[in-house]
C-alpha cells in the first residue's frame, strides 16, 4: 500500500535566517517551511534523502502565499552527483515540472497546495525552484515551500529502474492519515493517537469486532476535531507571544492543557489509549527522526512532530489537482470548538468497555467552566441522566425557578460564556446590558435568545426620559446592535421578538425621547438588509411577517421623512434575481406607492419605472405580473411620460405578448380601441367600400343590358340573372350557390367545409380528390382531371367510363341510350 516516505534534507542552495530547509522534515500547523536567501539567484535547489530507496507514487507540495516560484522541476536518482557507487546510476534523472499559480485572483491570502502523480524509484530526490513570480509583498525576489510529502512503495528486494506498468487503482489506496494536509491541520500529539487507533481499528476489522472498529473510527473522526482545535490553539498562542500578549499565551496554554487533559482522561476511560505511548512518543521522535522507518509498517506518524515557530495556519483541501482555500495568512482565525463526543445510545452491559461510549465524554462537574468551551460540553439532558435520581428537580420546581429573570435562575453552564470575538463585538451592549444578557443573545438554545431580546424590551420600557442623551443613545444603539443579530434568527419566535423591539425604538422610544432623526436613520441603516432578506425567506409566514412589518414603518413620520425605505425598494435588480426577494420587493412597492404616492415620498417617476422596466424582464412571471400593475398605476397618473421608459409601440414589439398587453390596456385607459379593433375597423370599411363600387358596376351593366334589342333579350336576361345571383351571393354569404341552403354558420370557413363535406350538389372525384358539380362530372373526368387519359366517353350514354371497363360497361344494365330530344 502506498505510504508516508520519510525523508531527511541533505543539502540547499541557501536559507534565510529561521527559515532552514530542514524545517521541511517537520509535518505541524506552525512549520514556517524553508524560504530562499534575499536577492537570490536561480534555480534554487534542495535535496533530500529519503529514509529507504522506493517507488514514488505522489508528491504534495505546499507553496507559500506570495513567495511563489513560476516552475518546480523534480528530480531522482540513486546516489548524489558527486558520489558514485558500483550498480546504479551516478546522476539524477529528470521526472518532469509543475506550474505554480501567482494566487492574484485570492489576493495572495491562500497556499495552493499541488499533488503531483509520478511513478519512479529513488533513493534521492532533488526539488529545483525557478525564479518567483513578481508581486508587491514579494520585495526581494523569493521562493519558499511550507512543507512537502512524499507518498511511495517499499522495494522488495533488488529493482531495476525497468519499472512495470503502473497499477491504475495503486494511488487511491493511499491512507488520509498520510496525506499532508493531515500533518498540517493536526495536532501532532492528536495525530500520533488517531494514527494508533486507525491502526488499532485495522486490527479489530481483521478480528472482524466489527462493533468495536465503529467505535474506534468514531473516535477518530471526533479525535480529528480536537487535534484541529489544539492546533488552532497553538496557532493563537505564538501570536500572542509575537505581540508579547504574555496573559493571552499563557490563557492559551492553560486551555490548551486542560482541554487536551480531559480528552486523554475520557480515552482513558474508555480503553482507547495508553497514556504511556503517548507520553513517550514525541521524545523518541526527536532523537531519532528515522524511527519512521522501522515503524512506518504499523504506524507512520511525521518525523519530528514538534511545531515549528510561524504564525501562519493553512488547511488546503486535498484532490488531485490544485486546490486553494481563501485563508487570511496573518491573522489566525477564531477557533470553532465542535462537541468532542457524541455519546451514544446505552448497549448491554456485557459489552466491551468500548461499546459502551465510542468517544470520550467530557465530565462538565469536573472541569472549570472557564477553560473547557461550552461546545466541549454534554447536553443538558446527558448531563441530568449521569445524576443521581433524587437530584433531578421534579417539573414544579423547574417551574418555580424559570419565573423570574430569565437569567437569574439559570443554572451554571445552561448559557455558554461569550467568546473572544463576540465579546469584541458585541463590547456596546456588554456594557449596557452586562455579560449574562448578550450571552442569552448568542446562545444556541433559541429560547435564550428569545428571553434575551424580551429582557432588553422590558429594560427599554423602563427608561426614564431624564436618562441623559449620550446615555439613551448607548442604550439604543446596544439595542440595535441585538435586534439586527435576532432578525435573521431561524427561529420564528425569535424573529417575532426582534421585531417587536424594533417597533419600540422607531415607533416609540426614538421620537419619544427626542433622539433625532441621526439615531432613526442608524437604526434603519444596520437592521434594513437583514429585515429585507427576510422578505425572500423560505417560509410564507415569515415572508408575509417582515412585508408586513416594513409596510408598517414605512409609514411613521421620522421613517417617511429619511425615505430611506422607497430609494432601498427601487433598487433594480437582474432578471435572475431570486424570485421570492424579487416578488416581495415588487409587492412592497406596490402597496407602499398607494400609501404613500410620489409626492415626497421618495418614489419618483424615473426611480419607479427605472425599477419595473427590470422587472418586466425578469424570469418569474409572478414579477413580471406585479410589474405591469405598477406601470398601469403609474400611467394612470402620468399617461404620456410612463412611454419613455418602454420600448417603441411597434410591431416588433408586439411580438412580445407582456408588452403588446401592456399597450393594449394604455389604449383602454385612454378610452381608444385597441390595436386589433382599429385594424377590423380599417378592414370593414374596405371591404364596404368594395361592395359599393361592385354593386355601382352591376347596376351600371343592368342599365346597359334594357337598351339591348328584343333579339337579345334571353341573353340579356341570363347575363343579367346570373349578375344579380352573383351580387347576392356576394350580399349573402350564408347562402350555398349550389343547393341554395342558408345557414348563419356559413362564413367563408364554414362554408368551405360545408363545400367539402355536406353540400348534395358536389361530390370529390375519386382520381384527382377535387370537389366539382355532380352535373359536370362527366366533362371533369374527360377534360380536366390529371387522370382523363384513362377514362373514354361512352357512344351509347355518354358518360365518361374508364377504358378498360368500356367494353363490359356497353353491355350491361348500367349503360342507357341516350334519348334524342323531341320538340314540339
Amino acid at each position: 500500500m502506498t505510504r508516508k516516505i520519510g525523508f531527511i534534507v541533505v543539502s540547499s542552495s541557501g536559507h534565510e535566517d529561521n527559515f532552514s530547509a530542514t524545517e521541511l522534515m517537520v509535518h505541524a500547523p506552525s512549520v514556517s517551511g524553508w524560504r530562499s536567501t534575499r536577492l537570490c539567484s536561480y534555480p534554487q535547489q534542495i535535496t533530500i534523502q529519503l529514509v529507504e530507496r522506493c517507488r514514488v507514487r505522489k508528491l504534495q507540495l505546499l507553496a507559500h502565499q506570495y513567495l511563489i516560484p513560476t516552475k518546480v522541476e523534480f528530480h531522482i536518482g540513486d546516489t548524489l552527483p558527486d558520489a558514485s557507487t558500483p550498480g546504479l546510476a551516478g546522476h539524477f534523472r529528470r521526472l518532469g515540472y509543475v506550474c505554480l499559480s501567482d494566487n492574484e485572483k485570492t489576493g495572495f491570502k491562500a497556499r495552493e497546495l499541488k499533488s503531483i502523480h509520478v511513478d519512479a524509484i529513488g533513493l534521492y530526490l532533488r526539488i529545483t525552484f525557478h525564479r518567483n513570480h513578481v508581486n508587491r509583498y514579494n520585495l526581494y525576489n523569493q521562493v519558499a515551500l511550507v512543507a512537502i510529502n512524499v507518498l511511495g512503495d517499499s522495494l522488495d528486494g533488488n529493482v531495476t529502474l525497468n519499472l512495470p506498468p503502473p497499477h491504475p487503482s495503486k494511488c487511491e489506496s493511499i491512507s488520509p492519515l498520510d496525506d499532508l494536509a493531515f500533518d498540517m491541520y493536526q495536532d501532532p500529539e492528536v495525530a500520533h493517537i488517531i494514527r494508533l487507533l486507525d491502526q488499532r481499528k485495522q486490527d479489530m476489522v481483521r478480528q472482524e469486532k466489527f462493533e468495536l472498529a465503529k467505535s474506534l473510527k468514531q473516535a477518530i473522526a471526533d479525535l480529528q476535531k480536537v487535534g484541529e482545535h489544539l492546533a488552532r490553539y497553538d496557532v493563537e498562542k505564538r501570536c500572542a507571544i509575537e505581540k508579547e500578549d504574555y496573559d493571552l499565551a499563557k490563557r492559551k496554554k492553560e486551555q490548551m492543557e486542560e482541554y487536551r487533559k480531559t480528552v486523554y482522561q475520557q480515552l482513558e476511560v474508555h480503553n482507547l489509549l495508553d497514556m504511556a505511548t503517548v507520553s513517550h512518543w514525541p521524545l523518541m521522535a526527536f532523537l531519532n527522526p528515522w524511527n519512521a522507518k522501522s515503524s512506518s509498517t504499523k504506524d507512520p506518524p511525521s518525523l519530528l512532530p514538534s511545531p515549528g515557530h510561524h504564525s501562519v495556519v493553512t488547511k488546503p483541501h486535498i484532490s488531485s489537482e490544485t486546490n486553494r482555500r481563501g485563508r487570511k495568512s496573518n491573522l489566525p482565525q477564531e477557533p470553532v470548538p465542535e462537541p468532542v463526543t457524541v455519546t451514544p445510545k446505552p448497549t448491554n452491559q456485557s459489552a466491551t468497555p468500548c461499546s459502551h461510549a465510542a468517544l470520550p465524554r467530557i465530565d462538565v462537574s469536573t472541569t472549570p467552566s472557564n477553560v473547557v468551551p461550552y461546545d466541549e460540553r454534554p447536553l443538558p439532558t446527558l448531563q441530568r441522566k449521569d445524576r443521581p435520581e433524587e437530584a433531578t428537580p421534579s417539573p414544579a420546581e423547574e417551574h418555580s425557578d424559570t419565573q423570574g429573570s430569565p437569567y437569574s435562575s439559570r443554572t451554571p453552564g445552561e448559557l455558554e460564556p461569550l467568546t473572544e470575538k463576540a465579546q469584541r463585538e458585541a463590547s456596546l451592549p456588554i456594557e449596557v446590558y452586562g455579560d449574562g444578557l448578550v450571552a442569552g443573545a448568542y446562545s444556541k438554545s433559541w429560547s435564550h435568545r428569545e428571553d434575551a431580546l424580551l429582557a432588553v424590551y422590558k429594560k427599554l420600557m423602563e427608561v426614564l426620559p431624564a436618562t441623559p442623551k449620550e446615555e439613551l443613545r448607548k442604550i439604543i444603539r446596544a439595542a440595535v446592535f441585538l435586534v439586527k443579530r435576532g432578525l435573521p434568527d431561524k427561529v420564528s419566535s425569535v424573529f417575532q421578538a426582534s421585531l417587536k423591539l424594533l417597533r419600540l425604538l422607531l415607533s416609540q422610544l426614538i421620537p419619544g425621547l427626542g433622539l433625532g432623526r441621526a439615531e432613526v436613520a442608524h437604526c434603519l441603516e444596520q437592521t434594513w438588509p437583514n429585515l429585507l432578506a427576510r422578505t425572500g425567506d423560505s417560509s410564507s409566514r415569515i415572508r408575509a411577517t417582515a412585508t408586513a412589518f416594513i409596510q408598517e414603518i414605512a409609514a411613521l413620520k421620522e421613517v417617511r421623512v429619511l425615505q430611506v425605505i422607497p430609494s432601498e425598494l427601487v433598487k433594480p435588480f437582474k432578471s435572475n434575481f431570486p424570485t421570492r426577494l424579487a416578488q416581495s420587493r415588487t409587492e412592497l412597492l406596490e402597496k407602499l406607492l398607494a400609501d404613500l404616492g410620489t409626492e415626497s415620498s421618495g418614489f419618483t417617476l424615473d426611480n419607479v419605472m427605472t425599477f419595473c422596466t427590470g422587472a418586466l424582464e425578469h424570469n418569474a412571471s409572478v414579477v413580471r405580473e406585479l410589474a405591469v400593475r405598477i406601470v398601469l398605476s403609474m400611467y394612470q397618473q402620468h399617461r404620456n411620460a410612463v412611454l419613455s421608459f418602454l420600448p417603441a409601440n411597434d410591431a416588433a414589439t408586439r411580438k412580445n405578448i407582456l408588452y403588446k398587453n401592456l399597450f393594449d390596456s394604455f389604449a383602454r385607459i385612454d378610452g381608444r380601441l385597441v390595436e386589433t379593433q382599429t385594424q377590423k375597423k380599417r378592414d370593414g370599411q374596405q371591404d364596404g367600400q368594395q361592395e359599393k363600387e361592385e354593386i355601382r358596376s352591376l347596376q351600371e351593366q343592368l342599365a346597359a343590358l334594357k337598351e339591348i334589342s328584343v333579339g337579345g333579350a334571353v341573353n340579356a336576361i341570363g347575363i343579367s340573372f346570373n349578375a344579380l345571383f352573383a351580387l347576392c351571393i356576394f350580399l349573402y354569404f350564408s347562402l350555398c350557390i349550389f343547393c341554395g341552403k342558408k345557414d348563419e354558420s356559413f362564413t367563408e370557413d364554414g362554408l368551405d367545409l360545408h363545400y367539402w363535406k355536406h353540400c348534395p350538389m358536389l361530390r370529390r372525384c375519386d382520381e384527382c380528390r377535387q370537389v366539382v358539380e355532380i352535373a359536370s362530372l362527366t366533362e371533369h373526368l374527360l377534360g380536366e382531371c390529371e387522370s382523363r387519359s384513362k377514362f373514354s366517353q361512352c357512344p351509347r350514354c355518354s358518360e365518361a367510363v374508364a377504358t378498360d371497363d368500356l367494353a363490359r360497361h356497353t353491355q350491361g344494365p348500367a349503360c342507357n341510350r341516350k334519348s334524342p330530344a323531341v320538340f314540339s
